[in-house]
């Protein structure tokens, strides 16, 4: 075909493509709806003006759109990774993690159950085989994510339904493509009835293998771009290359899923991306791809839109019975996994709850699209699968895709509003109109100050201050007609602002380079939990969410079980200087947002929950100045490492910003500016290497401050740290049970514990010791010994404890002392004293 008429039909769909978004605003109907409309309409007008002789001078135009080279390997290969590639750059994966249960459901059971049903359904009712049956029903499980992505977008949804829906499509296109694989090869090989365990036995390497090559790819995209730290344009022409490569690398080599391996190399970039790039390249790189994302999907819906007449040509009346089987089939097997399976998990606690009607919404919004369309159109293209098949294939695929884009898309608008769903509640209803109230109110400040700079006549400023003042009077009113808003939803409302300030606050931050690239998203996650929380819990939820960003999760547990037990302390030394930066970060954060609960929160809820929230977030403060001295207590150095290290950050951002006001104001030229601003960006990325925390080194320093070891040596406080094992301990954790051996003896680094032993309870707190009792009289322990904070316990086993209190006088007194006031008679404690009292 010619190059230039290739050329100008790309063109041409481009112009379509810019015309369908403003088309579709103005008839408030989906965007890929319009888009796939306009694509068939195009596709049946070129078969219609080709085979009539009305107007001949079309025949080479039509000729040319029907000859395009659209091939099922062209939405795989070019278009599909582009779409979930940047679907995974768009994510917030630590939200998302909320849901990943519900998620995880309808990505893979729902696909299996809806590929399963609808493929019995067929084969009951008709005498197509049971593998081509099975076949269909991995096409139509999938709904396609550009489908379903813009219009839950376009139509305001809740965000955490929002976020289940584009979960959803994104993973499930791996699961789908892997059953179409399966049973296409049975297809092609004439395997009339598979197995199901046949079918299935090969999914476990499609989807690990395909997990496995993305990661390893992105990896290595990761690290070639972190090299190219100053060249923008090479990083993001590095990301372009990664998921193509990832895809071809899956599908060409591993024998893996292609799907899985760009959904995996996403997902490595959105987690380290943001750590290893520039804030700016990284902001540029999401842009881009938002771009190529949006051309994609719009290509791939209208080239997708352009076959549909073509496939449905054969139609027979026969075929719309067994289409009605397939829309009932697939329809019930995702209702029975939203209303039966979902609430069964949730009554099992295994899923956060998802309400009714966000269920319902998500059972009419399961769209299907261009993946399903190439599926169905790769089926079509194989020499070796039967024509009869070939025929099915394409007429039930494309039938119910039309079917779900022309009822279920046109009809999700008005679905969400009959469920409640695009509403604001009648609390938010009423804080509106006190927001309008307010800030009509310092508009009209504002503008009674601005026309008297422009000297307006004074008739006009009457006029306009009528029709203004009457806006006002009616704001007002309408707020006091709302109704008295309950101090309590006025505390839950101020706490949602205070949180969306503490949001934009990080994002500020993040371009001012205060808060490390390393730590940014992890903050901002949590700025978003806190959100969350606060909206769904009001206070208590507020109160929980900010709690959580402080306790230490899974992952941490993990580490710790890794040291304590095989004694690798680099996963728990990364995972602390995290935490440590994190701390950081948070207190830096929080210390600004006093100034908008005085100066935005006050002016609209009063003074009482202005107060309420500056001592509910003087608490927050509080409680991450208290984890943070409980880390510098274990890390002092390391501490002050990190600190100096936020000091140089905020030393180069002013130094930048003096730099540009010198540019802006012609004091250096062009080429002055670019050399010191080159300099500066090399002595920031010097600056955000951040120190390697060392478990061991900390150790013996933290040796170095114990009251009891305070009378040794140099040698021998370096031998103790050496033999002294530490460990780290959880709030509830028990590290010593009652009727247990005494071994060792421990010495409490930071934290507090509690002891009990006989209905009687006492604490003990940093730089106190315990177990030396059970170890000195030679029987199993009477205590029981649980971790009341997070705490770093060092332990030392028998033989050296008795050798260490032999030289230490310190250690002997601190061991009468603790008998003393646990009314142990020293008497009994006396031949192991006297035996460690130093001899003269």
């Amino acid at each position: 075909m010619d190059i230039v008429i290739v050329t100008t039909i790309i063109a041409s769909l481009f112009i379509i493509i810019g015309v369908a978004e403003p088309l579709a605003a103005r008839l408030r109907l989906p965007y890929t709806v319009i888009l796939a409309v306009l694509g068939m309409m195009i596709g049946a007008g070129a078969i219609f003006f080709l085979r009539t002789d009305i107007i001949d001078a079309l025949n080479p135009v039509s000729a040319a759109i029907l000859n395009l080279p659209i091939r099922s390997n062209v939405f795989l290969y070019v278009f599909l990774p582009t779409l979930l590639f940047q679907a995974t750059l768009g994510m917030n994966l630590r939200r998302m993690l909320d849901d990943w249960v519900p998620i995880l459901v309808l990505a893979v059971v729902a696909v299996v159950v809806a590929t399963l049903s609808v493929g019995y359904a067929l084969a009951w009712v008709s005498s197509i085989p049971l593998v081509a049956c099975l076949l269909i029903g991995a096409i139509v499980s999938t709904t396609d994510p550009s489908a379903v992505v813009s219009i839950f977008r376009s139509i305001s949804a809740p965000r955490r339904l929002a976020r289940i829906i584009e979960g959803e499509s994104l993973l499930n296109d791996a699961a789908a493509i892997a059953l179409f694989g399966l049973f296409m090869g049975f297809v092609m090989l004439g395997v009339p009835n598979p197995t199901l365990s046949a079918a299935l036995g090969q999914f476990p390497m499609l989807i690990f293998g395909g997990a496995l090559t993305g990661w390893v790819v992105a990896q290595i995209a990761v690290w070639v771009m972190s090299m190219f730290a100053r060249y923008e344009l090479a990083q993001i022409s590095i990301s372009v290359a990664l998921p193509y490569l990832a895809y071809i690398g899956a599908e060409q080599s591993v024998g893996a899923s292609g799907v899985i391996a760009v959904v995996a190399a996403g997902l490595t970039l959105n987690l380290t991306g943001p750590g290893r790039l520039p804030p700016e390249s990284w902001v540029n790189l999401r842009e881009v791809w938002d771009l190529l994302a949006h051309w994609a999907g719009a290509l791939i819906f209208i080239l997708a839109a352009l076959l549909i007449p073509r496939m449905l040509e054969e139609v027979r009346v026969s075929d719309f019975a067994l289409l009605g089987v397939v829309i009932l089939a697939a329809i019930a097997a995702r209702a029975a996994i939203i209303f039966a399976l979902m609430p069964l998990l949730t009554a099992l606690r295994i899923s956060p709850n998802v309400e009714r009607p966000y269920r319902a919404a998500i059972l009419w919004g399961g769209l299907r699209g261009a993946v399903t369309l190439a599926l169905a159109l790769a089926v079509t293209e194989s020499f070796r699968v039967p024509g009869e098949v070939k025929r099915v294939v394409a007429i039930l695929a494309t039938g119910f895709t039309l079917f779900t884009l022309l009822v279920q898309g046109t009809t999700l608008r008005m679905v969400i509003r009959w469920l409640g769903l695009d509403r604001l509640s009648p609390l938010d209803q009423a804080l509106s109109r006190q927001v309008v109230a307010v800030a009509l109110q310092t508009v009209r400040e504002d503008v009674s100050r601005t026309t008297e700079n422009y000297e307006l006549t004074h008739d006009i400023i009457r006029s306009e201050a009528k029709i203004f003042g009457e806006r006002l009077d009616d704001a007002v009113k309408s707020a006091e007609e709302s109704g008295e808003i309950l101090d309590r939803d006025r505390i839950t409302l101020g706490l949602i602002a205070l949180a969306g300030a503490e949001r934009d606050t990080i994002l500020e931050s993040m371009r001012e380079r205060t808060i490390s690239a390393r730590m940014s998203e992890q903050v901002l996650s949590h700025a978003d939990r806190v959100i969350e929380g606060a909206r769904t819990g009001g206070r208590n939820g507020y109160r929980r969410a900010a709690n959580r960003t402080l306790t230490y999760g899974p992952m941490f547990r993990a580490t710790v079980l890794l040291h304590n037990r095989f004694w690798l302390s680099g996963p728990l030394g990364a995972l602390t200087a995290d935490r440590f930066e994190l701390l950081l970060s948070q207190r830096l954060i929080l210390r600004d947002l006093g100034g908008f609960i005085d100066g935005r929160i006050r002016r609209i809820h009063g003074r009482r929950v202005a107060e309420l929230l500056h001592e509910l977030l003087s608490r927050r403060i509080e409680n991450v100045e208290a984890a943070l001295e409980g880390l510098r207590l274990q890390y002092p150095g390391y501490a002050e490492e990190l600190e100096r290290r936020f000091i140089r950050r905020t030393a180069l951002r002013l130094e930048e910003r003096e730099y540009t006001l010198m540019r802006e104001d012609a004091l250096i030229g062009a080429e002055v500016y670019t050399s010191l601003m080159q300099d500066v960006a090399a002595r920031r990325a010097k600056a955000e290497e951040r120190p390697r925390l060392d478990i061991a080194l900390q150790r013996s320093e933290l040796v170095q401050q114990f009251p009891l070891f305070e009378d040794l040596d140099k040698a021998a406080l370096k031998r103790l740290g050496r033999a002294l094992r530490t460990h780290y301990a959880n709030a509830g954790d028990i590290v010593v049970t009652k009727d247990s051996p005494a071994k060792s003896v421990f010495f409490i680094s930071s934290g507090a514990v509690e002891l009990e032993s006989a209905g009687q309870t006492w604490r003990l707190g940093r730089g106190e010791m315990f177990g030396q009792m059970a170890v000195l009289m030679q029987r199993p322990r009477r205590v029981e010994v649980r971790v009341m904070a997070p705490s770093t316990i060092l332990a030392l086993d028998e033989t050296r404890f008795r050798r260490l209190l032999k030289r230490s006088k310190a250690l002997q007194d601190a061991v009468r002392a603790s008998a003393e006031k646990r009314g142990i008679d020293a008497a009994i404690l006396a031949p192991e004293l006297a035996q460690a009292t130093p001899k003269h």
